[in-house]
């Protein structure tokens, strides 16, 4: 979807709304690269300290959570860059 809409978007004669469509699948991508950091990090505190493991997971939950707010609050911002002409 995200394709389609920068193929339009660039067609459409404005360079701005390619660069708010790259802005946003910029967006989605460090958000994947951060949640999954996250998760890799937590499964090697956990392995390291057992004991700690539900506080681990708590944390871990909700900076994912933060994480992907911020995330999809800069997809929207860019996306109505484009669809806001």
């Amino acid at each position: 979807m995200l394709a389609s809409t920068l193929l339009q978007a660039t067609a459409g004669g404005g360079a701005g709304y390619g660069i708010a469509a790259l802005g946003a699948g910029a967006a989605a991508i460090g958000a994947g690269i951060g949640i999954g950091r996250i998760g890799g990090s937590a499964l090697e505190s956990m392995a390291r300290q057992p004991e700690m493991m539900n506080d681990l997971r708590a944390n871990m939950i909700l900076t994912a959570a933060l994480v992907e707010g911020a995330a999809f609050f800069a997809m929207v911002v860019g996306l109505l860059v484009i669809f806001m002409k």
